[in-house]
């Protein structure tokens, strides 16, 4: 792997959260800084529920990605979902959404994951292309549903 990638601790925060802030500006997710953070550190702390790896230079991270843990009785055991992956628009298409995906999935399927996860839009065929060469693939059956509480 060229890419580096480590696992995000509370010291990583303020490198990470403006990178969170720029994501949701991007997609037009609408959350203060306070929610941002309170939803980030307890991630950073150690919960079971999920994970954080920032990649790039330690320095100035060229992106991240938030994975959060569940459970499937059909997949047979733990699954994943990539809940946010950002890359810099500056260093986009250079093979890194890709090359992070595959480590992470590897690392994931070594402590017993059965399944990673995630969104894509129905329209966004370049995205989807870049999730199918880290070996994702449409499920024709299911659509993801939700209920926001």
């Amino acid at each position: 792997m060229t890419t580096a990638i480590h696992l995000a601790s509370p010291e990583d925060a303020p490198r990470l959260l403006p990178l969170i802030a720029a994501f949701h500006s991007e997609y037009g997710i609408e959350r203060s800084d306070e929610q941002r953070e309170a939803a980030l550190m307890p991630l950073l702390q150690g919960s079971p529920l999920g994970a954080v790896w920032l990649f790039g230079p330690a320095k100035a991270p060229t992106g991240y990605t938030i994975i959060t843990f569940g459970w499937s009785m059909e997949l047979g055991g733990m699954d994943a979902f990539v809940d946010e992956l950002f890359i810099r628009p500056t260093v986009r298409k250079r093979g890194i959404a890709s090359e992070v995906l595959l480590a992470i999935s590897s690392s994931l399927s070594d402590v017993g994951v059965q399944a990673l996860h995630l969104e894509v839009d129905r329209e966004d065929k370049a995205t989807q292309r870049l999730y199918s060469r880290a070996h994702f693939e449409l499920r024709d059956r299911y659509s993801l549903m939700t209920r926001v509480l």
